[in-house]
C-alpha cells in the first residue's frame, strides 16, 4: 500500500514539521513494515501555474507546432512554443520558466525555435517526473490555482510517498481510511474518518432489480444507477495524481472514481455500462463449464465454486475479482451502474487463485473489508461523478443486506498483562480497545468486547490481547531471556545423523537438500506399483504447489531431480546425498481442534500427537559418471551399483552397526542389480542401479546408481569402547571357494565367521572370478582371513586346524569346494 503523505495529512492532523523519518518510525511501531520511501523528483527554479490565453497554429513544419500566449502571473503574458495539441485556450497548465531545471538536469532557457522566441516550457507529466504519461501536456483542470502560483505543491513535487507491506490480517490498512485511523491512534492526534459520510436521501423507485442467491458468500450487495455522465469528461488532476502515487493507472473518469474510492475507503467497486446490462442482476454460483470473458480479454472456464454477477445474458462479472468485458465502461458510456458489495473472504481467495487473477479488489476482499462501507462508497462515487462528469442518480439504490449481529468476545482485563509481562490496568485495556474501534462493556470483571465492522480479524481473546500490546507499544514489553537449562549435549539420534552426513561427505558425496513435497507424477516416474506403500501419501491441505501436494514418502524424487539438474548444467561426474525425514501415509486418527484460550489438557495433547504421522529419518545417495576420475594415470572407473552399496556400508559403519547385503528386486531399481540391506535380519534399505525405464523417464544417464536407507531403523548401539589390541603377531590365510553363482558373498562370509570363532580378527573378499576354469554357472570367491589370539602366538598346528574347520564348514553350508 502506497501512502502519499499529502493525502494522509487531509485526514490526520500530523504535527507541523514532522520529518518523514518520524512517520516511518510511527508506522513500524504500529506493526506496519515500511518497504520503501519514494521521494519526488527534484525540480529547481521557477515552476508556476499558467493559463493559456491564445494559441496560434504554426504552418510549414512537418509536425503540428503551436505558439501560445500564457499568463504566468507577471502581468505580461509569455510566448511559449509547444508541440502538444491536447490543451486549449483557457486551460491551466504547468510552466517551467527560464532558469528552472527539470529532472534529468534539463535546463530551461529562452530560445528561438520555429521562428519564434519560446520563453519557457509547458510541461508534461513525464517531464515533471510525477508519472510516465507523455501523451500530452498536463492540464490541471478548472479548480487550478491562479496563474503565477508555485506549481510544485499542485503537481505533488513536495509529496513523499511511503510504501507499506500490509500483513494479511490487517486488510483495513489497504486504504487511506485505515491508515489514517492507525496513524491518528499511534500519534495520539485527531483524525477524520472519510467513511463518516451520510448517504443522501435518494427518492424514487429502485432503479434495478437485484437477487442474491448465495447469502453466505455475499451478505451485502448494493447498487446505484446513474445517467447523464459526460463520457469525454476528464478525471481531475488531483485524482489522477493520487492514483499515480498509489501505483494505479488512470483510465477514464468512471473507472478512476471507483479506484479512488477503493483507495480512500477500502471498499472495492465496479462500474458497469448500464446500457449493456440486460434484465435483473442475479448473484449466484457458476454452473460448471460456464465461460466469462474478463476485462483483461481472457476467456475463463468457470468452476461451480466461482461466484458470479449475472444478468439475462449470463455472467457479466467474476464477483470480487474482475468484471466482464461485455459490460465494460467504454469511450461512449453515459449511463453507469455502480456496484459495491461484501464478499466472503475465503471464497474470493479460492477464485482469485484458481483463475490466477490477483486483482486489487480481490487482494482487499480476501483480507476482509468493512461491510458498512458499501452504501457510503456508492454515495462518495456518485458525488464525484456528479461533480466532475455531470452524472445524476436515477431512482433509489438497491441494498440487499442479510448480515447478522457480530458476537461479543469475553476478555479478562488481566489477560494482556499476563501474556506480555506488562502491568496494564483495566481502564487502559478498555481505552486501547476503544481506540481500535471496539465497543467495550463491563467494568469490574470480564469485559464484553464487540469488534468494529472493519476488523474481521478480531475473533478471539488472543486477538484483543495483541491489539492492546501493539497500541501500548511493543517497546514496553520486557526483553528477558529465560534461563537456559543445563546442557546435556547431543542426543544419540543427533550424533548418529551427524556422523552419517559427515561420513558421506568424507566419502566424496555432496549434500543436496530438497523440498519435502512430491506429486503422483514423481511416483509414476519411479515405476512404483499401485500397491506400493510409498504411494500412500499424506496430502497437504494448503500446498505450496498444486503439482506437489503431498509429503514425500521417499527421498529419491527430490535427490534424482537434483542429480538431473546438475547434469543438465554440464556436470559429468556427480555424487549427491540427502538425509531427512520422510512421511509414510496410511490411516491416521483425526486430530482435534483445541481452542486458543487455554492450554490443551493431556488427553487432547495425546490425541494431537497420535494424529501426527511417523517421520523416520532416511539417507539416500545418487551418483552418475565416473567414481574415480580419468587422467594420465588411466581411464578412471565409472560409478556402478556396487558404489551405492558401498555408500550404505559407510552409513552403517558411521552408525556403529554391521550391514548384510543380499540380492532382491524392488522398484525403482534394476531387477538384476538391486541389493537389499539388512541389519540383524531386518530390511533397512536398498541400493543398486536404477531401472532403464526410470532413467529414461527422469532424463538420467543409463546405469545411474542410488541407495536409500532408513537410519531410524538401525538398532541403537551402546557407548563405544575401544577394542582390545593384541600384541601377538597375526596369521594370514587366503582361501578361494568355487560355488554356485547365485550364492551371495555375504553368506559365504557369514559361514567363515561362524566357523572361525573368536580367533578371526578380520575377513575380506579380495577376488571374484568367473570363467571356463570354474565351469558355467559357477564362480570363485577368494577371501583373506586375519587370525590372531589375544593372549598368545598361534602355532602352526592351531592355524592349520582352524583353516580346515573353516573349509569344511563352508563346503558343507554353501555346497562349495576349495579351489587349489
Amino acid at each position: 500500500m502506497r501512502v502519499p503523505i499529502g493525502w494522509l495529512a487531509e485526514h490526520v492532523d500530523v504535527p507541523a514539521g514532522t520529518p518523514v523519518e518520524d512517520l516511518d518510525t510511527a508506522f513500524v511501531r504500529l506493526g506496519l513494515e515500511v518497504e520503501e520511501v519514494h521521494r519526488p523528483a527534484e525540480v529547481t527554479g521557477p515552476l508556476v501555474v499558467g493559463r493559456v490565453l491564445e494559441i496560434e497554429e504554426l504552418t510549414g513544419f512537418k509536425k503540428p507546432i503551436r505558439y501560445c500566449r500564457v499568463d504566468v502571473g507577471e502581468g505580461t503574458p509569455r510566448g511559449i512554443v509547444c508541440g502538444a495539441t491536447n490543451f486549449a485556450v483557457g486551460d491551466a497548465v504547468v510552466v517551467a520558466l527560464p532558469g528552472a531545471v527539470l529532472p534529468g538536469g534539463f535546463q530551461i532557457a529562452a530560445r528561438t525555435t520555429y521562428d519564434h522566441v519560446s520563453d519557457g516550457m509547458i510541461c508534461s507529466v513525464r517531464e515533471l517526473g510525477v508519472g510516465d504519461d507523455h501523451a500530452g501536456i498536463l492540464v490541471l483542470g478548472d479548480d487550478a490555482p491562479a496563474p503565477g502560483t508555485p506549481a510544485a505543491p499542485v503537481v505533488g513535487l513536495d509529496d513523499v510517498v511511503i510504501e507499506l507491506a500490509v500483513t494479511p490480517d490487517r486488510g483495513y490498512c489497504l486504504s487511506m481510511r485505515g491508515i489514517a485511523r492507525e496513524m491518528g491512534t499511534g500519534l495520539g492526534v485527531p483524525w477524520r474518518d472519510p467513511g463518516a459520510l451520510t448517504p443522501p436521501a435518494w427518492s424514487g423507485e429502485p432503479a434495478w432489480q437485484v437477487t442474491v442467491e448465495d447469502a453466505e458468500r455475499c451478505d451485502r450487495f448494493s447498487m446505484v444507477a446513474l445517467e447523464g455522465l459526460d463520457p469525454t469528461a476528464p478525471s481531475p488532476w488531483w485524482m489522477r495524481r493520487r492514483l499515480a502515487q498509489s501505483g494505479v493507472r488512470s483510465i477514464s473518469l468512471a473507472v478512476d472514481v471507483t479506484n479512488y474510492v477503493m483507495l480512500e475507503l477500502g471498499q472495492p467497486m465496479h462500474a458497469f455500462d448500464r446500457d449493456r446490462v440486460s434484465g435483473a442482476i442475479v448473484v449466484r454460483r457458476a454452473r460448471e463449464g460456464e465461460r466469462l470473458t474478463t476485462l483483461d480479454g481472457s476467456q475463463r472456464r468457470l468452476a461451480s465454486d466461482d461466484l458470479l454477477i449475472t444478468d439475462d445474458s449470463g455472467p457479466i462479472g467474476l464477483a470480487a475479482v474482475m468484471g466482464g468485458a461485455s459490460t465494460e465502461i467504454g469511450a461512449a458510456t453515459g449511463s453507469v451502474l455502480l456496484e459495491a458489495a461484501h464478499w466472503e473472504p475465503t471464497g474470493v481467495a479460492r477464485t482469485a487463485r484458481r483463475h490466477r487473477l490477483p486483482s486489487e479488489a480481490a487482494k482487499r476482499f480476501e483480507r476482509g473489508v468493512d461491510p458498512e462501507m458499501t452504501m457510503v462508497a456508492l454515495a462518495r462515487a456518485a458525488a464525484l461523478l456528479a461533480e466532475y462528469g455531470g452524472a445524476r442518480v436515477v431512482g433509489t439504490p438497491v441494498d440487499v443486506d442479510t448480515r447478522g449481529p457480530r458476537p461479543a468476545i469475553a476478555l479478562d482485563p488481566a489477560l494482556p498483562g499476563r501474556i506480555a509481562g506488562v502491568a496494564y490496568t483495566p481502564a487502559q485495556v478498555s481505552g486501547l480497545l476503544g481506540a481500535v474501534g471496539c465497543t467495550v462493556e463491563g467494568d469490574g470483571g470480564a469485559l464484553a468486547v464487540t469488534p468494529p465492522s472493519w476488523r474481521p480479524d478480531l475473533t478471539d481473546p488472543a486477538d484483543l490481547v495483541e491489539e492492546v500490546v501493539r497500541l501500548a507499544g511493543y517497546d514496553d514489553v520486557p526483553s528477558v531471556l529465560p534461563t537456559a537449562p543445563p546442557g546435556r549435549g547431543l542426543t544419540d539420534g543427533q550424533r548418529r545423523r551427524r556422523a552419517v552426513g559427515r561420513a558421506l561427505a568424507e566419502f566424496g558425496y555432496v549434500e543436496a537438500p530438497s523440498f519435502p513435497f512430491l506429486g503422483t507424477a514423481a511416483l509414476d516416474a519411479l515405476g512404483l506399483p499401485d500397491g506400493d506403500p510409498r504411494r500412500q501419501v499424506l496430502l497437504v491441505r494448503n500446498p505450496l504447489s498444486e503439482e506437489e501436494p503431498a509429503l514425500r514418502t521417499t527421498l529419491l524424487p527430490g535427490l534424482l531431480a537434483a542429480l538431473a539438474r546438475n547434469l543438465s548444467r554440464g556436470l559429468r561426474d556427480v555424487a549427491l546425498f540427502e538425509h531427512g525425514s520422510v512421511f509414510p501415509g496410511g490411516e491416521r486418527p483425526a486430530a482435534p481442534l483445541p481452542g486458543v484460550d487455554r492450554r490443551p489438557d493431556d488427553e487432547t495433547l495425546a490425541a494431537l500427537l497420535g494424529a501426527v504421522p511417523e517421520q523416520p529419518w532416511h539417507v539416500a545417495v545418487a551418483l552418475s559418471g565416473h567414481r574415480e576420475p580419468r587422467g594420465w594415470w588411466g581411464q578412471g572407473r565409472p560409478a556402478v551399483w556396487a558404489d551405492a552399496v558401498q555408500a550404505a556400508r559407510r552409513v552403517a559403519e558411521a552408525a556403529g552397526v554391521e550391514l548384510t547385503v543380499r540380492a532382491r528386486e524392488r522398484a525403482p531399481w534394476h531387477p538384476g542389480r538391486c541389493a537389499e540391506l539388512l541389519v540383524d535380519g531386518r530390511v533397512v534399505g536398498h541400493a543398486g542401479e536404477l531401472h532403464p525405464r526410470v532413467c529414461a523417464a527422469l532424463d538420467l544417464p543409463p546405469r545411474t546408481a542410488v541407495m536409500e536407507l532408513d537410519v531410524d531403523a538401525l538398532p541403537p548401539v551402546p557407548v563405544p569402547t575401544g577394542p582390545h589390541l593384541s600384541s601377538f603377531p597375526p596369521v594370514f590365510v587366503d582361501l578361494a571357494f568355487v560355488l554356485a553363482e547365485e550364492v551371495p558373498a555375504a553368506a559365504v562370509e557369514a559361514s567363515i565367521r561362524e566357523a572361525a570363532g573368536d580367533l578371526l580378527e578380520a575377513v575380506r573378499l579380495f577376488d571374484v572370478y568367473t570363467g571356463p576354469q570354474v565351469g558355467e554357472g559357477r564362480r570363485s570367491l577368494a577371501y583373506s582371513l586375519t587370525l590372531r589370539a589375544p593372549d598368545r602366538t598361534l602355532s602352526g598346528e592351531e592355524a592349520a586346524e582352524l583353516r580346515q574347520r573353516v573349509v569344511a564348514h563352508v563346503e558343507q553350508a554353501q555346497q562349495a569346494e576349495l579351489r587349489g
